[in-house]
């Protein structure tokens, strides 16, 4: 696949996108705590190298009592999730070149394969960020193209950018090239590398989202092209964490501490409203009777 523009155009679309940038600082729209629609915004997520498939099992288990939106697996395990979730709304993410990002576009590609045989629905893929710190723009559009031809719509796909590994420029030129690259999604981090989520790039990543889709739109006379949005991903931990990244602009969380955060949030609102026994207060489980405590 050959790439869309030169290195020393994309800089200057990145450019123009990030001169005409105005980042929002008042909340957006949350769903209401302890609804279902704000279970809606979590990806369930176990990733790391030493799970089970008994603890994916478990996995999507507690996917289905608290109604999330997907778990988030390895490759390796998203046909035993599928297999897991039938019959539920619940549909399955599965990460590509994870975490590193670095991989070559064959191994992406092939894993990309094995994830949508085995039946994932979206796929959150590793950008492969050090390109960006030598302005390599092509090479990354070639890499993203090239991955969404493999996995059209209706799949969904995320590009994690790794933000604590970038500047406020990179992550501009990241989501801008995502965009033209007709991704879904634009998503902070691994939860492996470096600090995870925070409140400041999700306003910034949302703020390129809502920017560039338009600016694509009129450069291809597609005045229909819908914005990217944005998940936020690595140390989401508490109810607080995901209202605060949810207002920041992110449609979707990927954490593995959903079921607390959804049990704080019905306790919380049972509280609102006064409901029997709201005032007791609820224990957080200790990390020993906890399934996931992280990535």
């Amino acid at each position: 696949m050959t790439t869309r523009y030169t290195d020393a155009e994309w800089a200057s679309i990145i450019h123009q996108t990030e001169k005409s940038l105005v980042v929002k600082e008042t909340p957006y729209p949350c769903p209401a705590i302890g609804s279902s629609a704000f279970a809606k915004t979590i990806d369930h997520t176990l990733l790391k190298l030493q799970a089970t498939a008994l603890q994916i099992d478990a996995l999507c288990a507690e996917a289905r009592v608290a109604g999330f939106a997907t778990v988030c697996v390895r490759p390796n395990f998203v046909s035993r999730a599928v297999s897991n979730l039938k019959g539920s709304d619940i549909t399955v993410d599965a990460v590509i070149g994870f975490p590193e990002g670095t991989q070559d576009l064959y191994q992406k590609m092939e894993e990309t394969s094995l994830a949508l045989s085995s039946g994932a629905s979206e796929l959150d893929i590793v950008l492969n960020y050090p390109l960006l710190h030598t302005h390599s723009y092509s090479a990354i559009y070639t890499e993203l193209a090239s991955l969404r031809s493999q996995a059209p719509h209706p799949t969904l796909l995320k590009l994690i950018l790794e933000t604590s590994q970038l500047s406020r420029g990179e992550i501009i030129a990241a989501c801008s090239i995502a965009a033209v690259a007709n991704f879904d999604f634009v998503k902070t981090s691994t939860g492996f590398l470096g600090q995870g989520a925070t409140e400041k790039n999700v306003r910034l990543m949302r703020a390129v989202c809502d920017r560039i889709a338009p600016a694509i739109g009129a450069l291809e006379g597609d005045a229909r092209r819908n914005a990217m949005c944005v998940k936020a991903s690595g140390g989401i931990k508490t109810l607080d964490e995901a209202v605060g990244m949810l207002e920041a602009g992110a449609s979707r969380l990927g954490t593995s501490g959903g079921v607390w955060i959804v049990k704080e949030g019905t306790e919380r609102a049972q509280r609102s409203f006064g409901a029997p026994g709201a005032g007791e207060e609820v224990e957080r489980p200790g990390l020993q009777t906890r399934l996931f405590t992280d990535y």
